[in-house]
């Protein structure tokens, strides 16, 4: 009777090196189970339109940048960190949008550029200085398309909340009132990219 050998081979992941990426554990960078064929399609049509834009535009960082796909529920990592260079996702986590953007039904989101309608904008921004405010640390936003050109004078920051969960989950997390608002975990990770980068960092809103 013949014996059958099981080899395990240790596959090694290699992490691209933004800043301080490289100093990551494994373990810390989230694996989402949301992004399907149609999801990871959809980002990289985002990934391709932003590489056009950039290409034209040297204010900003041509190997890294910052997806949010609003297809994707809250409970879910849908907050993307994207590898230019190599075409690769390096991070991800929760983000959570706008109490104005829910709907009656709950199933679809609206958004809108309007003052004082607490809803989530879609389009690009470029991420800009930090300041200190009623959350801490938080950077500032501006809209680069129709649809979010009103983000600086709508207060619209990227900044942290020690409410939104780190770990996904199967329910809808809490709201913010239009700003991307993430874990204070997973916050600390971006900030670093943010700091360390020469150009500013694009966030593409879609949905």
């Amino acid at each position: 009777m013949k014996k059958i050998i099981f080899i395990v081979i240790p596959i090694a992941i290699l992490f691209c090196s933004f800043g301080k990426m490289s100093s990551f554990p494994v373990e810390k960078l989230h694996r989402s189970s949301s992004l399907t064929t149609l999801t990871e399609q959809r980002l990289l049509d985002r990934v391709k339109t932003i590489k056009q834009f950039i290409s034209t535009n040297s204010k900003y960082n041509n190997e890294l940048a910052f997806f949010i796909d609003m297809r994707i529920m809250s409970g879910k990592n849908r907050f993307i960190v994207y590898d230019l260079k190599n075409d690769k996702i390096v991070d991800q986590g929760l983000v959570a949008h706008g109490i104005g953007s829910e709907t009656l039904n709950n199933e679809e989101l609206k958004f809108s550029n309007a003052n004082s309608s607490f809803c989530t904008a879609l389009g690009k921004y470029y991420i800009g200085n930090d300041y200190l405010g009623k959350f801490g640390k938080a950077y500032k936003l501006y809209g680069l398309d129709p649809t979010n050109s009103n983000a600086f004078a709508r207060s619209i920051v990227l900044h942290k909340y020690d409410k939104v969960p780190y770990e996904e989950q199967d329910r809808a997390i809490c709201h913010s009132l239009g700003c991307p608002m993430v874990n204070e975990i997973y916050y600390g990770r971006i900030e670093k990219l943010i700091d360390t980068s020469k150009r500013n960092i694009i966030l593409d809103i879609y949905y």
